[in-house]
């Protein structure tokens, strides 16, 4: 899909909001939802989205969002950080598909990365143990408490 287009109501994550579709939550308030992915790139790969927009991507954002958005993926972020303790943290969000989006409501990805350990692709890794992420789940939520 290209950069610009109509939003599309059955895509994953508007299923996931609608709680059609489950996922292993992180964090959730009245402007974000927080979530495992599913084909994690590294160990506690966590996906942030808005919840109250029908935004496709960044540059859909309406301006009054992104502020109280960002706040979210900074917490999010700060969570991860604390609770798996990774050498650095890729924070990163993609526009198109020719950028290399794949699903077209707007999030962000947070990817834990340690010295010595290979990233996995985008899209690339199998499907994660939904036990595992879980628990990687459970360390990052009371890292937020």
């Amino acid at each position: 899909m290209s950069l610009h287009g109509t939003y599309d109501d059955d895509n994953i994550f508007a299923k996931i909001l609608r709680s059609e579709i489950p996922c292993v939550k992180v964090y959730e308030d009245d402007v974000a939802l927080a979530f495992m992915d599913l084909f994690p790139q590294s160990e506690g790969h966590t996906l942030v989205i808005p919840k109250q927009t029908r935004s496709r991507n960044f540059l859909e954002l309406p301006e009054d969002y992104i502020a109280p958005f960002m706040q979210r993926v900074q917490k999010i972020a700060a969570g991860v950080e604390k609770a798996l303790t990774p050498d650095g943290l890729v924070i990163t969000q993609f526009n198109g598909a020719p950028a290399g989006q794949t699903v077209f409501h707007l999030h962000f990805h947070i990817i834990p990365r340690w010295e010595g350990q290979s990233m996995k692709g985008h899209g690339a890794s199998g499907q994660a143990d939904p036990g595992e992420l879980e628990g990687v789940a459970e360390k990052i939520r009371a890292a937020l408490s």
